[in-house]
């Protein structure tokens, strides 16, 4: 009896053996097979071969399409920034940062995998209907969006100055759906404006100076800097730095906005990536010329890329255990990702995600955002109406846009205003303090001698 027994536990010990081990083996099988790269190309081979072979139009396919198609479907299946380019995409790309091109104004990009609109240019086809930060674009000339790819979706948007492009808008905020048809223009933008666009940079109450950046372009920090000096003239004491709706640009201009107004050897950004190439820091040499000006952002949904960088350093940044400026309004759109743009052979290239944004204290911009120290929503209509304030000139207002603007003041600035005034107050109590403290230790001394 106790034989059986015995034997019973063995065997039973035995099997049991047996089938972890061979799910161990299975699971070691299966783990080489996923990273080996002979199996894999043989399996891509046999199912190329028997597509060609076997689907029922093959006759129609060729070799050419069925290997950019699975390369794009490859590429595809990273994320929305990445993808494989054809001929004729990479000669577009090429003309995109050589020259002008036609198009409606929008800057687009993926979230929660729907075609969203992160920000409307000024002045632009785009601007001019109404059409929001945030908004979904569902079908471009009745297209549906979730059959195309973000690049295959900006280049519908482009095209012939003068020619129309109908899109199919979802506003998320409200729930509806329009149809709204667009005409192409050459698309400029000037990169740095006042409160009215029209660059004369007023100073308000209390020494409060305002400047908005609605993209970074190549002449953004030099066009900054004589925004800076006109209101310097003019007796700013304080700044208000608008980036709401601004989509981003180029990171070295970001970089030398930051630097304006960082002390010296601060850190800016960094980059991080697979390649000891892709990781990189970006730091002052010395202390900028506004280091210590009293600085308030602004930020919103449509604020993205080159802002984030921007707003993310200044917050970051801390002098004498405070923050370099305050960022006030909603959270940023998150896209904190370097693209680099790699020629193959026969004029194709990838454009590749090779590494991601960090702000000094090491956090991620990438699908996360700025978060701001006071976070201040706005309603839709007050959205709206700060679209309308955004155009620049409010000459020519229609009775109902007036109506809209006298009832949804800007929340977000007044807010930035009280802010930067407080801190005024503040700073000027503080220095009469400190003056009194230094007369009183001077009387002191002379006293004593």
């Amino acid at each position: 009896m106790k034989k059986t027994i015995l034997y019973g536990a063995l065997i039973c010990a035995l099997t049991i053996n047996l089938i972890v081990g061979a799910q161990v083996y299975l699971a070691d099988v299966k783990g080489r097979e996923a990273d080996d790269p002979e199996w894999n190309y043989k399996l891509f081979v046999n199912v190329l071969e028997r597509v060609r072979n076997e689907y029922v139009d093959g006759d129609d396919l060729t070799y050419q399409e069925l290997i950019y198609g699975a390369l794009k479907g490859m590429l595809d299946t990273l994320e929305p920034h990445s993808e494989f380019m054809d001929v004729d995409k990479y000669t577009e790309l090429k003309k995109d940062t050589e020259g002008v091109f036609g198009g409606v104004g929008l800057v687009v990009g993926v979230r929660d995998d729907a075609l969203t609109v992160v920000s409307p240019m000024d002045g632009t086809p785009a601007a001019r209907a109404g059409i929001r930060p945030g908004d979904r674009i569902l079908r471009i000339e009745g297209v549906s969006t979730e059959k195309l790819g973000l690049q295959e979706a900006v280049k519908l948007l482009r095209g012939e100055p003068g020619t129309e492009v109908n899109i199919t808008i979802l506003s998320p905020a409200s729930g509806t759906t329009r149809d709204v048809s667009l005409e192409r223009a050459i698309i400029k933008v000037e990169t740095v404006k006042d409160i009215d666009g029209r660059q004369e940079y007023p100073v308000w109450e209390g020494g409060v100076g305002y400047v908005r950046l609605t993209q970074f372009g190549e002449q953004t920090s030099s066009e900054l800097e004589a925004a800076l000096k006109k209101l310097s003239k003019q007796g700013m004491q304080s700044l208000i730095l608008d980036l709401r709706g601004n989509p981003g640009g180029l990171l070295d201009q970001a970089v030398e906005v930051c630097k304006k107004f960082l002390p010296r050897k601060q850190l800016i950004v960094s980059t991080e990536g697979r390649r000891p190439s892709d990781r990189s820091e970006y730091r002052t040499l010395s202390n900028g010329r506004y280091a210590s000006l009293p600085l308030v952002v602004l930020v919103n949904g449509g604020s993205a890329s080159a802002s984030e960088i921007v707003a993310g350093c200044l917050q970051d940044t801390t002098a004498e255990g405070k923050s370099r400026a305050l960022v006030v309004g909603e959270q940023t759109f998150g896209k904190g990702s370097v693209q680099k743009v790699l020629p193959l052979d026969g004029g194709l290239a990838l454009r590749l995600t090779t590494a991601k944004y960090y702000t000094p204290s090491h956090k991620v911009i990438h699908e996360q955002g700025i978060t701001p120290d006071r976070i201040i929503p706005v309603t839709d209509k007050q959205q709206e109406a700060l679209l309308i304030r955004f155009r620049g000139s409010l000459e020519g207002l229609s009775p109902a846009e007036q109506t809209l603007l006298d009832e949804n003041p800007d929340v977000q600035l007044e807010r930035a205003k009280r802010l930067l005034r407080g801190i005024s107050i503040y700073t000027q109590q503080f220095e009469e303090q400190e003056r009194v403290r230094r007369a009183s230790d001077v009387e002191k001394v002379a006293r004593v001698e």
